[in-house]
């Protein structure tokens, strides 16, 4: 499929997500909204994979250089960034543990799941 039809449907359900985001009575990020409707719009076929994968591939291969401006931005703060230095890293030492001790947890349920249905689901289709 052509690449800016790809990037068109791909944008134009960024602007729908945008959208929904600003009407909402409460802030949810248009970009979260955008996901989940894509994510609908695959499940239940109305896009198929191959309407958005080439050009999805592309940006997910390239998406370090949408972390530039944001990094580079960070300069214009960094009185702002040493004075609140010790605060800063004991946030991103604690999330950074929450994170990896959530990521356990959720691979161990995961699994669990997996042995429990997994073995059931696996004599079916060998009858």
């Amino acid at each position: 499929m052509n690449i800016l039809y790809q990037l068109g449907l791909i944008f134009g359900i960024c602007l729908v997500g945008e959208a929904i985001s600003l009407v909402l009575p409460f802030p949810f990020p248009g970009g979260v909204i955008s996901m989940i409707i894509l994510l609908v719009l695959l499940l239940i076929g109305a896009v198929k994979l191959r309407h958005v994968e080439k050009t999805a591939n592309f940006l997910l291969s390239n998406l370090q250089l949408f972390f530039i401006p944001a990094s580079v931005s960070i300069i214009q703060y960094l009185d702002v960034i040493r004075e609140n230095l010790v605060a800063l890293l004991v946030v991103i030492i604690v999330s950074t543990f929450l994170t990896f001790a959530a990521t356990v947890y959720a691979i161990r349920g995961v699994l669990r799941l997996q042995r429990r249905f997994g073995s059931a689901g696996t004599s079916q289709k060998g009858s």
